[in-house]
Order: C-alpha cells, then sequence, then structure tokens
C-alpha cells in the first residue's frame, strides 16, 4: 500500500534529532540544504505556541512521506526522540514510509545494540521508566532502533567534511 493513498501528506521530509547533540552543527545545514532544495521540512521550532507538542509530533510524523533520523551518541537518552522513532518505525512498517538513518559520530552497530556512550544514555533513561513499570515501552524503543539502524544509512565518519566560506 502506498502511503500517498492512505495518509495525508503535510511534509515531504521529518528530521528526527537529539537537539543538544546538533542543533547548532551539521543539522542547520541539513535544513538549510533541503530547504534550498524546496523540500517541504517540518522543523519543530514552528510550533504555535500554546499547542500541544507530542500530538502535534505524530501528527507531523504520519503526515511525512520521509524520515530522516540523525543518530548522535545522546539520542537515546531522550524519551521524545524515542517516541518519535517508534512512530517514525510504525509508519515505515504500516504505510512504507521511507527512513533514512543518519549515524552523527556514532557507531551503527552501537545504535543496533543499544552499547557504548549510546547504549548507556538508553539505560540511564530505562532505569527511570522500569521503576514506574513501563517495561513494554523499553522494549519498543530497542525494537525500534535495532529496526531503524538495520536500514541503509550514512554514517558520518565515512565522509569529510567540506566547509566552504
Amino acid at each position: 500500500m502506498s502511503s500517498s493513498s492512505s495518509q495525508i501528506m503535510q511534509y515531504d521530509v521529518f528530521l528526527s534529532f537529539r537537539g543538544t547533540d546538533i542543533r547548532s552543527g551539521v543539522l542547520s545545514h541539513l535544513i538549510a540544504a533541503l530547504s534550498n532544495a524546496g523540500v517541504n521540512t517540518f522543523e519543530d521550532e514552528k510550533f504555535e505556541r500554546g499547542e500541544r507538542i507530542m500530538p502535534s509530533l505524530l501528527r507531523a510524523i504520519a503526515g511525512s512521506k520521509i524520515h530522516i533520523i540523525l543518530f548522535s551518541n545522546n539520542y537515546a537518552s531522550s524519551k521524545w526522540c524515542l517516541d518519535e522513532l517508534v512512530k517514525i518505525m510504525e509508519c515505515h512498517r504500516t504505510y512504507g514510509n521511507v527512513v533514512i538513518p543518519i549515524f552523527y559520530n556514532v557507531d551503527p552497530s552501537d545504535v543496533r545494540h543499544q552499547r557504548g556512550d549510546f547504549g548507556q544514555g538508553l539505560e540511564a533513561l530505562a532505569q527511570r521508566y522500569l521503576l514506574q513499570g513501563e517495561n513494554d515501552v523499553l522494549k519498543s524503543w530497542k525494537s525500534a532502533l535495532n529496526e531503524a539502524a538495520n536500514l541503509a544509512g550514512w554514517v558520518s565518519g565515512n565522509y569529510r567534511y567540506i566547509y566552504v566560506l
């Protein structure tokens, strides 16, 4: 089933990222490149004041054709990021939406297996939610991380950065 026949698309691209890690660096370059190419990209900074954030994020995810996940070391320490990821992977499985993982200064196998610094962030977050009896949530996060990390994507360490002044 194609995504266009079963969903109303509002955005070409939805970016999922941990803001503290990349907002002032690679993210601004990516958003500028997409904008210059005429790509309608969802940006969380465009929320209207007073708008409930999580329901709006989930609508934006469902209303996007392509999802770019910018995995960074602290991505898995954010409940928001992991909840977004679960929804993104659900749209991928259900509607065939395109998902493009970018591994920014993190090894794809660390994401896949939730180890190293990446895994430590998830473990710290999980400890808070396991104490509250949310074991199913943790399983869905780990499954989504594994599924996304098994998709073909880009690893930042494999490319040379070129800065143009």
